[in-house]
């Protein structure tokens, strides 16, 4: 079995778009009806024809994360916008419930909004059956927040801890034109996320709660040495204490960087991602492979094949027990 643990709902139909402009301009906001040849027609031509050409059984699939928009202030209205777009995401779960297990988009905003964060948390989670949620570290979009190690995070993790759900890092729309939100600002989330984390005591006051950081890590893998100086100069922890608690995926889009997250990080905490239909899309004129096809990548990384399981299903069953219910329908 292969598992993809980070896709989008990039191909919503134009009705979730027009009900967001709205929200935006101030009009009365309602979303128009979305039937359900509207959302089949929507992923059976692109996420679920990509899966199954490339040969993965079941996918992970939340909002679009660039979507999301936690910048803008509005708590009634992060609250219609996040409730609107896991709609969506269950209904599709619900009929495609062996091809997408549901991560729900939070209703977060720059000043938290964190009664209605674990409001939706525990709608999506512990009523509707999603198996995780994305957390943004920078609901601001400019960094102008808390690190996500701050006491205001922790009734979230508190929520995550008893509901048995992960959070993958994953932040939204760069404010700030400095940042490109897919080249920069996602990149530096990770990284920066990781690094925080590394100064911390976290997870002895969370022992329970999973972070999942995507596109690889950032440069945590490529910067190993760093991290690992920087622990010992200052007094942190080992960065490799944080495998405890912390998984990386694979969206990474090239062979040797590929390599190097499998040679870095532990194999029990690495879980398979593509983001297919997301940040890249296209063919490398020099390979010929899809960018996002990582499950190429992955397979070419010289790992045993007990280890190539864990990579590819085993590891994402272990950080995501709802996905045992979806497995069993799989299978």
């Amino acid at each position: 079995m292969i598992i993809d643990v980070h896709g989008h709902y990039t191909t919503a139909p134009a009705a979730l778009q027009q009900f967001r402009d709205a929200q935006l301009a101030g009009d009365a906001a309602e979303l128009a009806p979305i039937s359900d040849d509207e959302l089949r027609d929507s992923v059976e031509r692109h996420q679920l024809r990509v899966l199954a050409e490339r040969g993965g059984d079941l996918m992970l699939f939340s909002p679009k994360a660039s979507g999301m928009e936690h910048h803008v202030p509005d708590p009634a209205r992060a609250l219609d916008w996040a409730r609107a777009s896991n709609d969506l995401i269950h209904r599709l779960s619900e009929l495609y419930p062996d091809k997408f297990a549901p991560v729900a988009q939070l209703p977060q905003t720059p000043d938290g909004n964190i009664a209605n964060v674990l409001a939706e948390l525990r709608r999506t989670v512990g009523e509707l059956g999603f198996v995780g949620v994305n957390l943004n570290p920078d609901p601001s979009g400019t960094w102008a927040g808390l690190p996500m190690t701050d006491e205001s995070w922790f009734p979230v993790y508190e929520a995550l801890e008893e509901l048995d759900a992960p959070a993958m890092v994953h932040v939204s729309t760069a404010c700030n034109p400095n940042f490109h939100t897919l080249g920069a600002h996602y990149l530096n989330a990770d990284t920066s996320v990781f690094t925080q984390l590394l100064q911390s005591d976290l997870f002895d006051r969370f022992p329970g709660l999973r972070l999942v950081i995507p596109h690889g890590g950032g440069a945590v893998p490529y910067h190993w040495g760093r991290y690992r100086g920087l622990a010992m100069r200052n007094g942190w922890q080992d960065p490799a204490d944080l495998w405890r608690n912390v998984f990386i995926d694979t969206a990474v889009y090239h062979q040797p960087g590929i390599d190097l997250l499998l040679e870095v990080v532990p194999t029990e905490n690495v879980l398979f991602a593509s983001e297919m239909l997301g940040a890249v899309r296209g063919a490398d004129p020099e390979t010929g492979v899809e960018w996002d096809d990582t499950l190429v990548y992955v397979r070419r990384a010289g790992l045993t094949d007990e280890a190539l399981r864990a990579v590819l299903s085993a590891n994402a069953l272990r950080v995501y027990p709802g996905l045992a219910s979806r497995v069993a329908v799989t299978a």
